[in-house]
């Protein structure tokens, strides 16, 4: 049987990378940034310091620019394509050193997201390493901030972190809203300052197990917002090196590890043992401090599971809070990778709603205006059932 030839395309031979590289999540970024000026002269930040409506991305998402490379993202489009021919321009020197702009995604970039984004564009160059460095530093703890006023003379910055941060005046628990990453204002003296959380505050997950369903949501957490620390007792499973999102401990007893997860840590339950899946559940539901706890199994080792649990005193409103089994149950495949990416969808979907819970919803007006560009992608469509 002939096939048909295969024209305008580029076949790879096999082992052979393209010129360009995966894109990737930029997650702690003073890292990176230390990182990107040990290879260029200098690298511009651009940030969404703020979102009114609907936009790309989040407030306090942000993208690294440099000569050569870049890393992260805002979003993708045509906002990112303008950020980057303005980050290009600083890029090239001169003044000023850093500048914030406005867009109006409808009217501005015949974008449909309509909202309001303000973004702040910065340049870091050679002499801006000590700073990077001790932002980089504070960032690697809990409870760190950085404070960026632009003036006329240029970026000042100031690292907040710790009890200093909860002492200030600029105290974050005044200044950003729950689950707000970013936020900017202006002075009546035309100065902008960009109040923003820098260290890696990520959801975590502990994970037991590194067979193939473990390993492929291990690969998976590696480019979602989460922070994941991977358990498994047998070593051979684990891998030598990892990303930074992901903490890896072999432990001889997984069991014993549960107590050193944090209170609002998500536990996913996957190992190769039976006995020790039921030991963990068991740990977990009796330490009672946790977000989430999911089993992989069937339905049959769920009730099995609870009835033993019952049965050892555990409360019925812990084994309540016991989901199993995982996943999305109307997708049928059972591949691991497919498992993987159902199980990795219900977390974040459990993640999303709690943290939707917490810092409420209020409806933002700007977000129910109709777009008035009237040339966006969605506006030249035809009406459904129009040729």
């Amino acid at each position: 049987m002939n096939r048909p030839a295969v024209r305008e395309a580029r076949i790879l031979p096999t082992g052979r990378a393209p010129a360009s590289e995966w894109l990737k999540p930029l997650r702690a970024w003073p890292g990176e940034l230390l990182r990107a000026l040990d290879r260029e002269p200098a690298i511009v930040r651009v940030v969404i310091a703020s979102v009114r409506g609907s936009a790309p991305r989040e407030a306090g998402a942000c993208m690294l620019v440099g000569l050569r490379h870049s890393a992260g993202t805002i979003g993708g489009g045509h906002l990112e394509w303008q950020a980057l021919n303005a980050a290009r321009e600083l890029l090239a020197g001169g003044a000023p050193s850093a500048t914030v702009r406005r867009v109006v995604l409808g009217t501005d970039l015949a974008q449909c997201c309509g909202g309001v984004v303000e973004v702040w564009i910065e340049r870091y160059s050679q002499t801006d390493r000590a700073m990077v460095g001790a932002i980089d530093m504070a960032a690697r703890g809990a409870d760190a901030y950085l404070l960026s006023t632009l003036g006329h003379a240029g970026v000042e910055r100031r690292v907040l972190s710790g009890k200093l941060a909860s002492a200030s005046a600029h105290s974050p628990l005044t200044l950003l809203p729950a689950g707000t990453r970013a936020i900017l204002s202006a002075d009546p003296e035309g100065r902008s300052t960009l109040f923003e959380r820098i260290d890696v505050a990520l959801p975590p997950v502990w994970m037991y197990g590194a067979g193939h369903v473990g390993q492929a949501l291990a690969r998976i957490f590696t480019d979602l917002p989460v922070q994941l620390t991977w358990i498994d007792a047998r070593s051979e499973f684990l891998p030598a090196d990892s990303a930074d999102s992901i903490q890896i401990v072999h432990a001889a007893d997984p069991e014993r590890t549960v107590a050193a997860a944090p209170a609002d840590a998500r536990f996913l339950v996957l190992t190769h043992s039976h006995p020790l899946d039921y030991a963990l559940c068991r740990a977990i539901l009796r330490r009672g401090r946790f977000a989430w706890l999911g089993l992989i199994g069937s339905r049959s080792k769920s009730a099995r599971f609870r009835s033993r649990l019952a049965r050892e005193g555990v409360p019925s409103e812990l084994i309540g809070r016991l989901v199993c089994p995982i996943g999305d149950r109307s997708i049928s495949s059972k591949w691991p990778a497919a498992i993987a990416v159902s199980v990795a969808a219900q977390l974040l979907r459990d993640i999303s709603t709690s943290a939707a819970d917490g810092a409420g919803s209020r409806p933002n007006p700007v977000s129910e205006l109709p777009c008035t560009s009237g040339d966006c992608a969605i506006c030249q469509q035809p009406a459904r059932g129009a040729e």
